[in-house]
């Protein structure tokens, strides 16, 4: 068997394993709109997906006062909540998963996600053992920081040249280069891919399937 290129891979989660971008985008539009902001066009809230909650809906409704953000995040929360069990994985993730644990790549999640809601996203897909280890928004610096990414490659002992970042969106890629790591961007979650080259992405999977393929191909 053929030496493994990367010995950490670190996921987004929304948009790039969990089918959950249209739904955040609603959530978004919903609660900005709650505490009597402008309601933000599609484009305008997927682009703030994969960043730390405030940061998203501060950046998303320009609008509205910081001292509604408390607010204006108790609505995105609650519209969430609601629907939040509608959502699950894309189809095809397990099965990539679990090729890579067979390949004892380590596996992980960077996520703008909160503790709280990674959590209980995993609970819900029931992927409990299959993820050595996490970083979400609220408990280190968000994307494009990249300090999720170093405080990961320090819990495992792992160079930069042997991780990769795989993310649907510039944050993603943008935290990738700032780590000084590869990265792999998936054109079916929050971000137009045309936007990706000049993250110098290896790759960009148009399907879950096609990043199943390249990762066994070349991970």
């Amino acid at each position: 068997m053929r030496p493994r290129q990367f010995d950490l891979i670190a996921f987004d989660w929304d948009g790039t394993l969990f089918d959950s971008t249209a739904l955040i985008v609603r959530c978004i539009q919903a609660a900005v709109t709650d505490v009597g902001g402008r309601l933000p066009t599609d484009q305008a809230a997927s682009y703030v997906i994969g960043m730390g909650l405030m940061q998203a809906l501060a950046h998303a409704a320009p609008d509205v006062p910081p001292s509604q953000y408390p607010l204006l995040g108790e609505r995105y929360r609650y519209h969430y909540q609601q629907h939040q069990n509608d959502i699950s994985l894309f189809e095809g993730v397990l099965p990539l998963l679990a090729e890579l644990k067979q390949r004892h790549h380590w596996l992980t999640v960077a996520t703008g996600k909160s503790r709280q809601g990674l959590d209980t996203a995993l609970r819900t897909v029931e992927l409990h053992g299959v993820f050595d280890g996490s970083r979400t928004a609220d408990e280190t610096a968000g994307k494009p920081s990249p300090l999720m990414l170093h405080e990961l490659m320090g819990e495992f002992g792992v160079d930069p040249a042997r991780t990769l970042m795989i993310g649907d969106t510039t944050h993603d890629l943008q935290m990738a280069l700032n780590a000084g790591c590869a990265s792999v961007g998936v054109s079916y979650g929050a971000h137009e891919p045309g936007t990706f080259a000049e993250f110098s992405p290896l790759h960009v999977a148009h399907s879950v399937q096609e990043l199943r393929d390249w990762l066994a191909a070349n991970a």
